[in-house]
């Protein structure tokens, strides 16, 4: 992908490029390009998630949200681990009293 990118760059450079970007009607046939991919990618992530659910299979955005959920939990496990020995330290201070 990033010698793609290279190369695009590169030709975004050329002056004849340019020239021909600078056309209203090279720069809408580009605009719709771009929406026409975005709502192909969108209709494909969502026949994804169809199929994903009818075999029962985890799609990263599933991942992604047990991801956040997991760390979630383990925040709150780190903060209960703290009242605990918070809580120790003071039941042995007062003991000590």
């Amino acid at each position: 992908m990033s010698a793609l990118k290279d190369r695009l760059f590169k030709l975004l450079q050329d002056p004849r490029v340019a020239k021909l970007m600078q056309d209203p009607k090279v720069q809408q046939a580009v605009v719709k390009s771009l929406r026409l991919r975005g709502r192909v990618e969108g209709a494909m992530d969502q026949r994804v998630q169809r199929v994903a659910s009818v075999l029962n299979l985890a799609t990263q955005r599933d991942l992604r949200s047990l991801q956040r959920r997991i760390r979630h939990l383990e925040q709150e496990l780190r903060e209960a681990q703290e009242r605990i020995i918070e809580a120790e330290n003071a039941r042995e201070a007062q003991a000590r009293s």
